[in-house]
């Protein structure tokens, strides 16, 4: 039973992994100007997109922690930019 359901999980996976392009980008990833907050403690990961010739705006795409959902951030809210300005902050203060 433990391995039918081990294989439904890995084939949904795949399924999900190969509808996604990592690389190279194109297009815009967000479709609209995302949410303006989400709370700090449900992030697991950040990545930030600068603007290419495929995509004319910066991209900030949040990873959740419990359901490994992807939103998009907007980056012109108040809360992004603090949160890039903090995170700069602490790259500079470790190196």
């Amino acid at each position: 039973m433990r391995s039918a359901a081990f294989i439904l999980l890995a084939c949904l996976l795949t399924v999900d992994v190969k509808g996604m392009s990592l690389s190279p980008r194109g297009r815009c990833q967000c479709m609209d100007a995302g949410v303006h907050f989400i709370r700090p403690k449900e992030i697991e990961k950040i990545a930030v997109f600068s603007p290419t010739s495929s995509c004319e705006r910066m991209e900030i795409i949040v990873t959740l922690k419990e359901s490994g959902e992807q939103r998009c951030l907007n980056p012109e809210s108040r809360f992004a930019k603090n949160f890039i300005k903090n995170a700069q902050r602490k790259k500079r203060n470790l190196e």
